[in-house]
């Protein structure tokens, strides 16, 4: 059989390419973990409150967790060109619709329907691109790619900054919108999946041993293990304070600690770099020593992270830092945490439909955490309380997480034909 080739070389060496390919799509597309950014020129401009600016993210988060499991039913029917760029032209059209939205109600339905519908049509594909040419190797493939959508904000953060200084608020949603676009539905004429059961040569790693499956192809069992409902509801709360953080790592520390925009605006881009760095890190632990026990590591440090930012104070800015930048770390751990469980915990051949369900932890999790986060604030006049449930959950999900995580018999049945951690 005729070697494939890809962009010129062989298959082999080429599909490293989809791997940039895919950090670029996505890191286009993480320009939404930039929201906070935007938030105060538009409490300003629209006269919002605090929860009201954060619902336009609220409903794109929301929106983009209900598509993205939707659309990967559909990426082998239509193809991964057509879909990413589906996708990168509706985030796009989203962006710049927001310009001309002169109220809260059309920003949510621009910004965050359109906006979040796009991001989660367009999201999944990179990555299925990945795995399907990386079969021996799909964790580290994966883990490359989605690293894009954390690191978004180290770049998206300072231009969107840059541009509200420049242009204007408005502006700056066309000029992303038409960037986010172009180069997203550029780089789609070039994505492909692998063909089926393609392999590469010499892919055979030693010491490995399939993963017995305890499913039946087009079953969701699944649903019956008690171990789903603890990853779910660990994987929601780990959204609930991530996004949460997110939304609100800005305002955060221009109210409490007292520093200037364009300096907050910096702080992002750094907490950038602990989300991208939490998805290798987390997804690791996951699979050296076992889901629960990186859920913990995670509750932990979310914990240390509430109990710094509720006895912040004015110019404590070393304390911000390393508050945020756990929560951005422990957000991005569980967006490599969740799916490597999942593949874990459960069978691989319905892995696809499997994790499409477990998903759905994350939308839930956006939607009460930056609601909740943003009506403390209103109520009780400052983020300070927005702590306490993140410290409450954190617990909570210490004792979910060795209460229904821990001893699932799969895992140790994957432990024990492999002679040490799992390998997806």
């Amino acid at each position: 059989m005729e070697e494939i080739k890809l962009f010129g070389m062989p298959a082999r060496s080429g599909r490293w390419l989809f791997v940039i390919l895919g950090m670029i799509v996505l890191l286009c597309l993480g320009t939404v973990y930039s929201w906070s950014i935007f938030r105060k020129p538009l409490e300003q401009m629209l006269n919002l409150s605090a929860t009201d600016s954060m619902l336009p993210f609220t409903a794109l988060l929301v929106f983009y967790s209900a598509l993205m499991p939707l659309a990967g039913f559909y990426i082998k029917r239509w193809g991964a060109k057509k879909m990413t760029a589906l996708g990168g032209a509706i985030a796009g059209l989203g962006y710049i619709l927001s310009a001309f939205a002169p109220n809260l109600g059309m920003l949510i339905l621009t910004y965050g329907v359109i906006g979040g519908a796009g991001v989660g049509i367009a999201y999944g594909v990179p990555l299925a691109v990945t795995a399907s040419w990386f079969p021996e190797r799909k964790g580290l493939a994966v883990g490359l790619t989605v690293i894009g959508f954390g690191l978004s904000p180290l770049i998206t953060a300072p231009l969107a900054r840059f541009l509200i200084d420049k242009v204007g608020l408005f502006s700056s949603f066309i000029i992303l919108g038409i960037g986010l676009a172009v180069i997203v539905i550029a780089i789609s004429t070039m994505l492909q999946l692998a063909p089926a059961n393609w392999q590469p040569s010499s892919n055979q790693r030693k010491g490995t041993s399939p993963i017995p499956s305890q499913e039946g192809q087009g079953q969701l069992p699944m649903l019956r293990a008690p171990q789903f409902y603890g990853l779910w509801l660990c994987y929601m709360i780990g959204t609930f304070v991530g996004l949460s953080a997110i939304g609100m790592s800005s305002p955060v520390a221009q109210e409490i600690i007292k520093i200037d925009s364009a300096t907050a605006a910096a702080t992002v881009s750094l907490f950038a770099v602990f989300n991208g760095l939490g998805r290798p890190l987390f997804g690791w632990l996951s699979e050296r020593f076992q889901p629960h026990k990186a859920a913990v590591v995670s509750y932990v440090l979310i914990l240390i992270a509430s109990i710094l930012m509720l006895n912040a104070q004015e110019g404590q800015l070393l304390t911000y830092l390393v508050a945020f930048s756990l929560f951005w770390l422990c957000l991005g751990g569980w967006l490599a945490l969740a799916p490597t469980a999942t593949i874990i915990l459960f069978s691989p051949e319905n892995y696809a439909k499997n994790y499409g369900i477990v998903f759905t932890a994350y939308g839930v999790g956006a939607l009460l955490g930056t609601t909740i986060t943003g009506n403390l604030r209103d109520i009780l006049g400052s983020y300070t309380y927005a702590f306490y449930p993140t410290a409450i959950l954190a617990i909570v999900g210490i004792f979910l997480a060795f209460g229904l995580l821990a001893r699932s018999p799969r895992y140790h049945k994957i432990v024990n034909l492999n002679q040490g951690s799992p390998r997806i």
